[in-house]
């Protein structure tokens, strides 16, 4: 399956959540929900971040390693069953970092000071 494909396929499985965006970065598809990274599409396949509700929804990831992906990820073992990757996801929420704030631009004509 193409990564355009399996992008696709990952948002349409996510669809019950709601507030799931993907965008595509350097070669593959970054999955945020709620405004916090949750995974993302590399060579082989989709990766979630590496959580304790990660793991415990995956117990069988453990030893699986891709080389494309970064070490604070697992290879997702439960893509095609739609409830249970959901139910994962709400779970890892809270256990991911929140997204770093954006730096604000001064307005133009803006006097700094006290």
């Amino acid at each position: 399956m193409a990564m355009k494909e399996l992008a696709l396929y990952v948002a349409e499985q996510l669809s019950p959540l709601g507030e799931v965006r993907y965008i595509p970065m350097m070669g593959g598809w970054l999955f945020y929900y709620r405004e916090k990274l949750i995974g993302g599409i590399y060579e082989e396949g989709f990766a979630v971040k590496n959580t304790e509700s990660s793991r415990r929804f995956m117990p069988d990831c453990g030893e699986e390693r891709w080389e494309s992906i970064p070490k604070s990820f697992l290879p997702c073992t439960i893509l095609d069953d739609r409830e249970k990757l959901c139910e994962m996801v709400r779970a890892m929420y809270p256990e991911l970092p929140e997204p770093k704030k954006k730096k604000q631009k001064e307005k133009a004509g803006e006097e700094n000071g006290g």
